[in-house]
C-alpha cells in the first residue's frame, strides 16, 4: 500500500469519528510529518520521491485551506481569514522553492507552520 493510500484510508476513517477542527489538525499533523521524516532521512535514496509526495501532500492541504477561506460563507472574521491565507501564499512559495532547489533546511518553516496551526485547532475554544 503506498504512503498516500494509507494516508487516504487513513483520513476517510478519521473523517467519520472527528470534528473538522480535529480533522484539519490531524492532516496538518500529517502534512508536517510526512516533511519531518524527509528531512530526517535526507541522504535516503528515495528522498526525491518522498520529498515530492510530501510537497503534493501539503499543497493538496494547503489549497483545501485556501478554497474554505475564500469563501464568502466561511464563519472565521475576516482579518483572521486573510492572514491564514497569506500565510498559506507563503508555503506555497516555500514549497516551490524546495521542489527547484531542494534543501532541508527549507522545510523548518513549513513544517513549523504545519504543527503550529494543528496545535491551534487543537486548542479548545474558550
Amino acid at each position: 500500500m503506498s504512503q498516500t493510500t494509507a494516508i487516504n484510508s487513513y483520513t476517510s476513517m478519521q473523517k467519520e469519528t472527528l470534528s473538522g477542527r480535529e480533522l484539519e489538525a490531524s492532516v496538518l499533523t500529517r502534512a508536517g510529518l510526512m516533511l519531518k521524516q524527509v528531512q530526517e532521512n535526507w541522504a535516503a535514496p528515495d528522498r526525491t520521491e518522498k520529498l515530492l509526495e510530501a510537497i503534493k501532500f501539503n499543497q493538496k492541504v494547503w489549497s483545501f485551506f485556501q478554497a474554505e477561506l475564500s469563501d464568502p460563507e466561511n464563519p472565521l472574521p475576516v482579518n483572521l481569514r486573510q492572514d491564514i491565507l497569506n500565510l498559506s501564499l507563503f508555503v506555497d512559495k516555500r514549497l516551490f522553492e524546495v521542489m527547484a532547489n531542494p534543501d532541508k533546511d527549507k522545510l523548518n518553516i513549513v513544517v513549523d507552520i504545519d504543527f503550529n496551526i494543528a496545535a491551534g485547532l487543537r486548542a479548545k475554544p474558550e
